[in-house]
């Protein structure tokens, strides 16, 4: 089968370098039975790959299974996919088969593989190089004839460095990579890919198709598209029902576009690019964007506060008071208190309140030093903004983990390890 009839039985659009690349890759390896890990950012389309390599192997009469790896409970995993025996551990009044027992002679595809434990990842490595495994709770090893193909949105070599994956795993799953591009990095393909969303939900819904002008396609291009090709879709869906006139302009364009989008594109672009392993995690960079935009704001917001304050004469931070000066000698208030505020005794460390006068805003107001103010910032550690973030996210969903994490743009088991890290109380 060639390239094109591949991209026609799997719908898959385009014709970018990399996509093609990546394409052959998969179709050549796939007659093979050689471990492969596939690479690329959220929502490139990792397990439409796992489909294709499947699909012309000799196991493709067989079944292939998909297991998301970070999904699964660190307590359940090694039970997910390798079984159990009963009374193994609480709860197992049965036996169980696991993925490796019921897939025996097909292809497993393991997702997010960068957030497996370490103590499956030892049991993975044996099933790779014996083709033996063990249930939990038994001392029996049984054999299993299963073709492994791994998926990662993280950079694994990282990961290995601080002891978070283990390097002859990384190695024996790592035979042939293929590396899936972003969104991004595939402009020629990002408007077709539009239309075909658009295109596809308008004859589902029987309406009539929307179309960009050219300086709507312009944005639609070098826009980053964090979310890759899931993200797009959902865009052009939205636009498709949503808009007021089928040919769509700029700023229709722009209102659909996450508000974050703006700030994102005065940061620089983090390439999630796994070439020579570096990437970094993705579920930390997420965290840490979201950290940045509110630390910034938040700066912006209380500098902005403290100079409308000075500006209108309220308030003269201790600080900056000239040495040997008194405020409440050298600007007394008029008699009539009723015009503004009382002055403070500058004795004390507290802030100086100077007298306005309502209909003067000028007068008996010190012009000098007043707008050498010193803005003292809150902390910027990037931790405690993200355990701050966290909790957060945890009292808005009052708890719920699943909910928080899916807020804050990571996986369930990236929040479980971030709450332990932290020591957050729930």
């Amino acid at each position: 089968m060639n390239l094109q009839s591949i991209k026609q039985r799997y719908g898959i659009i385009g014709n970018s370098v990399g996509l093609n690349n990546a394409l052959s890759v998969a179709m050549r390896v796939a007659s093979t039975d050689l471990s492969v890990l596939i690479l690329g950012e959220s929502g490139v389309g990792k397990e439409v790959f796992s489909k294709i390599i499947h699909s012309q192997s000799p196991r493709k009469h067989e079944m292939l299974i998909a297991v998301n790896c970070g999904a699964i409970p660190e307590g359940t995993i090694d039970s997910e996919l390798f079984g159990h025996e009963k009374g193994a551990f609480t709860g197992a009044s049965d036996k169980r088969k696991g993925y490796f027992e019921v897939v025996n002679g097909g292809t497993i595809f393991l997702d997010e593989i960068g957030e497996m434990p370490l103590g499956t990842q030892a049991r993975l490595l044996r099933v790779l190089e014996t083709g033996e495994f063990l249930k939990v709770g038994s001392s029996k090893a049984q054999r299993t004839d299963v073709r492994v193909i791994a998926a990662t949105n993280v950079n694994l070599l990282e990961a290995v460095k601080v002891g978070k994956f283990r390097e002859d795993l990384y190695y024996r799953l790592n035979t042939v990579p293929i590396q899936i591009p972003p969104l991004r990095e595939r402009k020629e393909d990002i408007y077709q890919l539009f239309r075909k969303f658009s295109v596809d939900l308008a004859e589902q819904h029987r309406i009539v198709p929307i179309s960009l002008d050219q300086a709507a396609k312009d944005i639609l291009l070098n826009y980053s598209w964090p979310g890759n090709i899931r993200e797009l879709k959902n865009i052009s869906e939205q636009i498709t029902v949503l808009a007021s006139d089928r040919m769509v302009g700029s700023e229709e364009l722009l209102s659909f576009l996450p508000k974050a989008s703006g700030a994102l594109t005065r940061f620089p672009v983090l390439s999630n690019s796994n070439h020579n392993g570096s990437n970094n995690n993705f579920s930390d960079r997420e965290i840490l964007y979201k950290i940045l935009f509110e630390m910034r704001q938040d700066i912006q917001d209380l500098k902005q506060a403290m100079l409308q304050l000075v500006g209108h004469g309220k308030v003269i931070p201790p600080a900056q008071q000239l040495p040997g000066k008194n405020w409440s000698k050298e600007y007394p208030a008029p008699a009539s208190a009723g015009n503004g505020f009382k002055t403070l005794d500058n004795s004390s460390n507290s802030p100086v309140i100077i007298h306005h006068n309502v209909e003067d805003p000028t007068a008996n107001y010190p012009t000098e030093d007043v707008h050498r103010v010193e803005v003292v910032e809150e902390s910027l550690s990037i931790a405690d903004k993200e355990k701050e973030l966290i909790q957060k996210a945890l009292k808005k969903h009052k708890g719920k983990r699943k909910d928080a994490a899916l807020d804050l743009g990571i996986s369930e088991r990236t929040l479980y390890r971030k709450i332990k890290e932290y020591n957050i109380d729930q």
